[in-house]
């Protein structure tokens, strides 16, 4: 029978980890009862009583599994980490707030009996707040454009992963994996389901501007050259523009000498504009830098505090 893992990262879900569970038990007792399953949830240090709740959900069902992280290793660790730890023929990553649709998994599934090892969900619209979703749409259009690799409109990363595809992960060994992106430079032959996005259940989302900035630096850092070829022509283009104004203000003040006054207007909005400039990129470039010092580093995804139900499965190995 082949197994199929559900990978549901979490924080502060502690009205949704219950129900998220009881929906997709019942969604492989029903449409997907000819295979075998894991649901893993992993927990980003969670504040409220979400890890109680999973306790509860594990001490009840042995096919549901739970890994508590030491602390919070932000949106893009801990989800990559959990799908490392799948056991499964193929891995189902989702989020917990119900804005992932259960029911999308029976197609991914299906869509893998075709023969694609990889099926993900394209949101084709959305119950969030509009002006969020087109902006959502504008960067998508801007680093598709940027990027050397083809990258995914609206994939947020809910889709099926081939065991095969899991095995790219494990060998990439990154320690700041961006998913969105490897799917696309790296992944197999691809089927893209669209949905409609709901809003959450309940809770409150701990997504915030700093968190949607990171996530789009991070794309830009990992996928693009642009910052820097700016900061290379906008510096080309600014020299040759001073040069010439500098040529401008000589040839005036030889012809005009007495008359020519420069004053010092010019030269106080010249050093702003290229003060500006310059530390607009020295953080650009710093972005970059960051990029790579946390991949030099190469700390560990996550730090586990705890995990739960797996030790019967290792069992099961040995034995």
């Amino acid at each position: 029978m082949k197994k199929i893992s559900v990978v549901i990262p979490c924080y502060n879900e502690e009205e949704n980890v219950g129900p998220m569970a009881e929906t997709l038990v019942g969604l492989f007792r029903h449409e997907l009862a000819a295979y075998d399953y894991e649901l893993i949830f992993i927990d980003n240090d969670s504040q409220d009583r979400t890890r109680e709740y999973l306790r509860a959900l594990c001490a009840e069902n042995h096919k549901i599994k739970a890994i508590f992280n030491a602390k919070n290793f932000g949106q893009f660790n801990s989800p990559y980490y959990g799908m490392l730890q799948s056991t499964g023929d193929a891995t189902v990553l989702m989020a917990a707030d119900f804005q992932d649709p259960p029911e999308m998994i029976v197609k991914y599934v299906a869509a893998w009996e075709e023969g694609y090892k990889i099926a993900i969900g394209i949101k084709t619209h959305s119950a969030e707040n509009p002006l969020m979703y087109h902006l959502r749409s504008l960067y998508y259009k801007w680093i598709r454009k940027l990027s050397e690799v083809d990258q995914i409109e609206h994939f947020t990363g809910f889709g099926l992963y081939d065991k095969s595809f899991i095995q790219v992960l494990r060998d990439l060994d990154d320690p700041t994996p961006f998913l969105r992106g490897i799917v696309a430079e790296l992944g197999y032959r691809r089927k893209e389901i669209p949905y409609d996005q709901p809003k959450r259940r309940a809770g409150k989302t701990s997504n915030n501007l700093y968190k949607l900035y990171d996530a789009a630096m991070l794309s830009v850092t990992s996928y693009t050259k642009f910052g820097l070829r700016l900061a290379t022509f906008l510096g080309g283009i600014t020299l040759v523009v001073s040069v010439v104004i500098a040529l401008i203000y000589l040839v005036m003040k030889l012809l005009y000498w007495d008359r020519f006054q420069a004053g010092l207007a010019p030269l106080l909005i010249g050093m702003l504009f290229l003060g500006a400039v310059q530390i607009f990129f020295i953080g650009m470039v710093g972005e970059y830098v960051l990029t790579i010092n946390q991949r030099v580093m190469k700390r560990p995804l996550v730090v586990e505090a705890e995990r739960l139900n797996f030790e019967s499965e290792d069992a099961e190995e040995t034995r």
